[in-house]
C-alpha cells in the first residue's frame, strides 16, 4: 500500500468534527492565498504582507467562513458527493462575492484596489472547487485499488436506477458495471458513464464481467412484470437484491441504504389494492381501540396501522412482558402523547378483561391473541383451547355486556375443514362469537375475518427457510406438494381493519389471498435468488439440499378459506362474505362448560372427541401428541409391562414392552 493511500485512509477515518475543522482551516488558508494572488495579479508584482493586505485577508475570512457554514459546505460528506458539490461551492461563493465586493469594490477601503473585490472571489471559488474535487479524486483512487468490491448490474435504467448508481459511486462494497433494461432504445447507450445492456445477454455478462449481484431498480412496475423479471433472473447463479416501492422513495433519494435482500412478498403474484381510507378510519378515528395479542405479528402490525389513524386511546393487551414492552416503545417513537396504554393481561382472566372494558369505555376491539403454531398447539391441547376458545368467549361476552360498538375476531384459514387442534379451536372461537351475538342481539357490530399465512409472522416458515439457506442448508420441507396462501402483514392488517368497518351485524369475512403457492417452488426460488444452486440427484455439487421430513401432526397439504361454496361479494374487491353455521347459545354454553371440566381433569381423549362433536368440519389426521397425554401413556405402559420374577428372592425384573 502506498504512503498516499495510507495517509488518505487515516484522514477518512478521522472523526467527523475533526475533518470539519480541517476543512475550515484549509479554506482559511485558501482565503489568505487567494487574497495575496489577487494583489499579485492586479499589481503585477509581489506584495509584502502589510496592514492593507492583512485587512483584506481578515475581511475575506470573516465573511467566507460563516457563509460557507450556513450554506452547508461543512456538512457535506465530500466523498459521497458527485459533481453537485461544485454547484454547492458556486452558490456559497456567489453569496460571498456579493458581500466581499460590496465592502472592497463599492464601499472601498483605502489602499485596496476595488478590482480585488472581483478577482479574489473568483480565485477563491476556483481554489475551493479544486480542493473538494481533489479529495473526491483521492477517495475514488483508493476505491479503484480495492480488491474486495462486488461487480453488480442495475436492472432498470430509469430514475431509480440512475439515483442508485450515483449513490453507489463511493460504495466500498459494490462496483456497478452497467445497466440492464428491457427498452431496446437504451441498449448500448451510455448513462452516467455506464453501458446499458440487453437482459438477453446476461449470461455472457455474468461470465465476462464476473457479475455476482443484480440490483432491481424497478419500483414502479406491476407485480406481474416484476415476477417475469425475477423468473428470468432465477435461471442464473446471481444474487438478486431489490429497492423499495415508489411510496418508500417518493420523499427522498434512493441510496445504498435502501438496497435490501430479496423479499418473498416480491414473489406474490397479486397486486395490492390501495386501502379505502374511509373504512380504515371509520372505527378508529377518535375512538378508544383495544388490540389483544398486541405484541404478536398481527397484533403489532394492527397497532402500527391504528396509531396512524388518530385513535383517542390505544389499549394494548398482551401476556408477554417483553413483547408488550417492545411494541409499546416502538409506538411511543411514532407518537409522543399519552394515548398508548399497555396492559399485561391474559385474555383468559375474565375478571380482568371486564375491568378493562369498564374502566376505559372501549369502542373497538381487534382480537388477535391466539396460540397459532400448529405443532405446539397439538402438543399443548388444554392451554390452547383455554386461550383460543375461552379467551375469545370472555372477550366477546364482555364486549356485548359493555356495549362495545365493534368487535373483530382475527381468524385463520386453518379453521376451515381443519385437521389440527389449532384450526378446530379457531373455528370454535368463531362459533362462540356467532352464538353470543345471536343470543344477546345487541347493537354491537361483530366481524370475523379469516385469512391465510402472513409473511414474516412469528408462525411463518419463511424466516426459518432464510436461516437454513444462510447456514448452508439443508432446507427442511414437510412434503413436496404442500401449498399455502400468503399475504403481506401490512396488507392483511389493513384489510382486517376495513373488513371490520363493513360489519352490520355478525358477519364472517374472507380475505382474497390470491393464488396458493407451492412451498417447494418457493424454497427453490429463494435458494436461486440467493445466488446458490440446489443440491439433488441431478446436481450433486449443488449448494443447498432440500430435505423432505414428512407432514407434522395435524398438518394439511393445502388450506381452504370457505366452508361453503357461495361467498358473497362486498364493495371491496379483496373482501368476501361467507355464511357459516353455528351452534345455538343454550346448547353451546352447556357444551363449553362440559369442555371446561374435561380440561380441568386433563382428559385429552375426551377433549378431542368433544372438539370433533362441536366442530363438525374438524377431522383429525393424527394421534394425540400432547406431552401430558404421552407421558401418562408411557407411564401406564411401563407399569403394565412390569413383571415380578423369582419372588422368593424379592428380585424385580422390569421388562418394558414396545
Amino acid at each position: 500500500m502506498s504512503i498516499l493511500t495510507e495517509v488518505s485512509k487515516n484522514i477518512f477515518n478521522l472523526p467527523r468534527n475533526t475533518k470539519r475543522i480541517i476543512a475550515i482551516l484549509i479554506d482559511i488558508g485558501l482565503c489568505i492565498f487567494c487574497t495575496w494572488l489577487a494583489f499579485f495579479l492586479r499589481l503585477e508584482e509581489f506584495v509584502r504582507i502589510n496592514n492593507v493586505t492583512t485587512l483584506a485577508v481578515e475581511i475575506s475570512i470573516l465573511i467566507s467562513i460563516p457563509i460557507f457554514w450556513l450554506m452547508g459546505l461543512y456538512k457535506t460528506i465530500i466523498r459521497f458527493q458527485g459533481l453537485s458539490i461544485i454547484f454547492t461551492v458556486f452558490i456559497a461563493s456567489f453569496a460571498y462575492s456579493i458581500l466581499y465586493f460590496s465592502i472592497i469594490g463599492i464601499y472601498g477601503i483605502q489602499g485596496i484596489p476595488r478590482s480585488i473585490g472581483i478577482i479574489q472571489p473568483i480565485l477563491l471559488f476556483l481554489s475551493i472547487s479544486l480542493s473538494r474535487l481533489s479529495i473526491k479524486f483521492l477517495f475514488l483512487s483508493n476505491l479503484k485499488t480495492s480488491k474486495n468490491r462486488t461487480n453488480v448490474l442495475i436492472y432498470g435504467a430509469g430514475t431509480a436506477g440512475r439515483q442508485l448508481l450515483t449513490s453507489l459511486e463511493s460504495n466500498t462494497e459494490m462496483k456497478v458495471v452497467g445497466f440492464l433494461d428491457d427498452n431496446p432504445q437504451f441498449h448500448r447507450q451510455l448513462i452516467l458513464g455506464k453501458t446499458v445492456y440487453d437482459p438477453l445477454n446476461i449470461n455472457k455478462l455474468i461470465i465476462t464481467q464476473n457479475i455476482e449481484t443484480i440490483l432491481l431498480a424497478l419500483p414502479s412496475i406491476s407485480r406481474h412484470k416484476r415476477n417475469k423479471v425475477i423468473n428470468y433472473l432465477n435461471k442464473y447463479k446471481v444474487i438478486v437484491k431489490t429497492l423499495p416501492s415508489v411510496q418508500d422513495i417518493v420523499d427522498g433519494r434512493v441510496s445504498v441504504s435502501d438496497i435490501k435482500d430479496f423479499n418473498i412478498d416480491d414473489l406474490l403474484n397479486r397486486e395490492q389494492v390501495k386501502p379505502n381510507l374511509e373504512l380504515l378510519s371509520k372505527n378508529i378515528n377518535s375512538k378508544v381501540v383495544m388490540v389483544t395479542g398486541a405484541g404478536g405479528s398481527i397484533g403489532s402490525e394492527l397497532s402500527r396501522q391504528i396509531i396512524k389513524l388518530n385513535p383517542k386511546k390505544l389499549i394494548l393487551i398482551e401476556s408477554s412482558e417483553f413483547a408488550l414492552y417492545k411494541i409499546t416503545e416502538e409506538l411511543k417513537n411514532i407518537i409522543k402523547n399519552e394515548i398508548i396504554i399497555p396492559l399485561l393481561i391474559n385474555v383468559q382472566t375474565k375478571s380482568k378483561i371486564e375491568q378493562v372494558f369498564k374502566t376505559f369505555n372501549i369502542d373497538t376491539v381487534y382480537h388477535a391473541a391466539a396460540y397459532k403454531h400448529v405443532t405446539l398447539v397439538e402438543e399443548n391441547i388444554c392451554e390452547s383451547i383455554k386461550n383460543n376458545v375461552f379467551g375469545t368467549f370472555n372477550l366477546a361476552e364482555s364486549a356485548l355486556k359493555y356495549n362495545v360498538s365493534n368487535f373483530v375476531l382475527i381468524s385463520s384459514d386453518k379453521a376451515v375443514r381443519s385437521t389440527n387442534i389449532m384450526g378446530a379451536t379457531k373455528r370454535l372461537a368463531e362459533i362462540c362469537v356467532q352464538s353470543l351475538y345471536d343470543n344477546q342481539n345487541q347493537k354491537s357490530k361483530f366481524a370475523i375475518v379469516r385469512f391465510g399465512n402472513v409473511l414474516e409472522s412469528s408462525g411463518s416458515v419463511i424466516p426459518k427457510f432464510k436461516k437454513q439457506i444462510k447456514e448452508g442448508g439443508p432446507v427442511t420441507l414437510t412434503h413436496p406438494d404442500v401449498t399455502r396462501y400468503f399475504m403481506t402483514i401490512i396488507e392483511a392488517s389493513q384489510l382486517v381493519i376495513q373488513a371490520g368497518a363493513m360489519a352490520e351485524k355478525c358477519e364472517v369475512y374472507v380475505l382474497d389471498m390470491g393464488e396458493s403457492i407451492k412451498i417447494k417452488d418457493l424454497v427453490e426460488t429463494m435458494i436461486k435468488l440467493s445466488g446458490l444452486t440446489i443440491k439433488n440427484d441431478k446436481n450433486l455439487d449443488g449448494d443447498i439440499e432440500i430435505k423432505i421430513i414428512g407432514l407434522r401432526p395435524g398438518e394439511k397439504l393445502y388450506e381452504e378459506l370457505l366452508l361453503g361454496d357461495n361467498p358473497e361479494k362486498t364493495y371491496h374487491e379483496k373482501i368476501q362474505k361467507a355464511k357459516d353455521p353455528f351452534i345455538p347459545f343454550n346448547k353451546l354454553k352447556i357444551d363449553l362448560d362440559h369442555l371446561s371440566n374435561l380440561i380441568e381433569e386433563n382428559k385429552l381423549d375426551k377433549i378431542k372427541h368433544m372438539l370433533e362433536n362441536l366442530v363438525t368440519s374438524y377431522q383429525s389426521n393424527s394421534e394425540i401428541v400432547d406431552h401430558f397425554y404421552e407421558q401418562k401413556s408411557n407411564s401406564r405402559n411401563y407399569l403394565t409391562s412390569t413383571k415380578i420374577i423369582n419372588s422368593d428372592q424379592n428380585k424385580v425384573i422390569r421388562i418394558k414392552t414396545k
